[in-house]
């Protein structure tokens, strides 16, 4: 996937790897900043500065509905559950959308608003059952809610720093979250601190799991770490 920005800067080329060929979709520079697929890989959603969501279909690139509802200027993340029925958003607040008729299923409100640009709620993931929604803010704590009912499940404190990433384990029983220039692994079940993992030298964007759990990646503006997820020691070259 790449990102090619006319030297008008008035629009945004988004470029996806789609069966068949390369589709592109055009839109203004200001629209997208984040992108996730469907679990088929048929849909892509965007998101980014326009307080919108869209959903596009692959194989054409055609645009499929509009979500509206975040009164944040940025939604700051989108996630698909694993059925692909349903998209958790993070802007000001976080929102269930039912991805059929592109409604609103229900606002999930927690987190502390702490940046005047960023909404509130910068990072959500579901868990791979499907179960349970995990959401990061810049308030500094992960909540836990019940996706069935949205009621909030936990709050995992730890982190000094706006938290921008947060990712689960593939067996789920492992939540990975980045603030700052600092990792920490939680117990998904008992919501308690396992590790905290040091060594960048600059702010973290992002953290992710190899798809045997046994390792975990970060990254932030300048390096890329990996990390034994056992140990949590860092992995060397």
């Amino acid at each position: 996937m790449r990102l090619v920005t006319t030297e008008t800067r008035r629009y945004l080329l988004q470029a996806v790897l789609a069966v068949g060929g390369l589709l592109w979709l055009v839109a203004p520079v200001t629209a997208f900043e984040i992108v996730a697929f469907s679990p088929d890989g048929k849909t892509l959603a965007s998101a980014g500065l326009n307080k919108t969501i869209k959903l596009w279909e692959v194989a054409t690139g055609k645009e499929k509905a509009t979500l509206k509802g975040h009164e944040s200027d940025i939604v700051c993340s989108v996630a698909w559950s694993p059925d692909g029925k349903t998209l958790a958003s993070g802007g000001n607040t976080i929102k269930l959308w039912e991805v059929a008729t592109g409604k609103e299923k229900a606002t999930l409100k927690g987190h502390q608003r702490g940046n005047a640009f960023i909404g509130g709620v910068t990072s959500v993931a579901w868990s791979p059952d499907g179960k349970t929604l995990a959401s990061a803010g810049d308030d500094k704590t992960i909540k836990l809610w019940d996706a069935a009912t949205g009621k909030e499940q936990a709050t995992l404190k730890g982190h000094e720093s706006d938290i921008i990433s947060v990712a689960w384990s593939p067996d789920g029983k492992t939540l990975a979250s980045a603030g700052s220039k600092t990792i920490k692994l939680w117990d998904a079940a008992t919501g308690k601190e396992q590790a905290t993992l040091k060594g960048h030298e600059s702010a973290i964007n992002s953290v992710a799991w190899s798809p045997d759990g046994k390792t975990l990646a970060s990254a932030d503006g300048k390096t890329i770490k990996f990390w034994d997820a056992a140990t949590g020691k860092e992995r060397n070259e």
